[in-house]
């Protein structure tokens, strides 16, 4: 059986980009400005890593609209802290020379795709229907974020969803990592697995 790897999955936040301080930032200014008290070390201690409907849930915020127009306003503040958003170079320098030789890349994410957009946008990374001109850094050949796939991680599912749609195994596939549930979820999926540490 031919073991080759075939196709590279990253996680996006903490593994391919570090986005910890803008997404800690925006996530307090769009609570703060709703009147929600919140510091970022209350959000980095007892949040931090949970989708966003989970974690304004935890905070206390019951109403499902709410909780909708918390997520969407926290989108549209999350690009003014991009500053702080720094590229994993040494992992995307490897993924790129991987794509010139044959092989896949895939973003592979619990994240909002919003989000994910925006910051690859902000790092000049593509995704794979955007135009050549607009990804000087170039681009991913797929993208799962969190509303692609029911179960979200730690189940296997968004590794075994990217590998389904790419036709290769788990033996075929290197999947990069940081969180605690993203690793499970990737030792659950039968493929061989880095934890990345920014």
């Amino acid at each position: 059986m031919d073991s080759r790897i075939r196709l590279i999955l990253l996680d996006f936040d903490g593994t391919l980009a570090d986005t910890r301080q803008a997404n800690t930032s925006a996530y307090v200014a769009a609570l703060t400005e709703a009147g929600y008290p919140l510091t970022e070390q209350e959000y980095a201690d007892r949040y931090f890593g949970m989708r966003c409907d989970e974690f304004l849930r935890t905070y206390g915020i019951d109403d499902p609209v709410e909780r909708e127009r918390l997520r969407l306003r926290k989108i549209e503040l999350y690009p003014t802290f991009f500053g702080s958003v720094k590229l994993n170079r040494p992992l995307w320098d490897f993924c790129r020379q991987f794509r010139t030789q044959g092989g896949r890349v895939w973003i592979v994410s619990t994240g909002s795709r919003a989000n994910i957009d925006n910051a690859m946008r902000h790092l000049g990374i593509g995704g794979p229907d955007t135009p050549e001109t607009l990804c000087p850094e170039g681009r991913v050949d797929g993208i799962l974020a969190g509303p692609d796939i029911a179960c979200s991680k730690p189940a296997p599912d968004c590794f075994l969803e990217a590998m389904r749609r790419e036709g290769v195994s788990a033996a075929e596939t290197l999947i990069f990592e940081d969180s605690p549930v993203g690793l499970e979820a990737a030792r659950r999926s039968g493929a061989p697995y880095f934890r990345v540490s920014l």
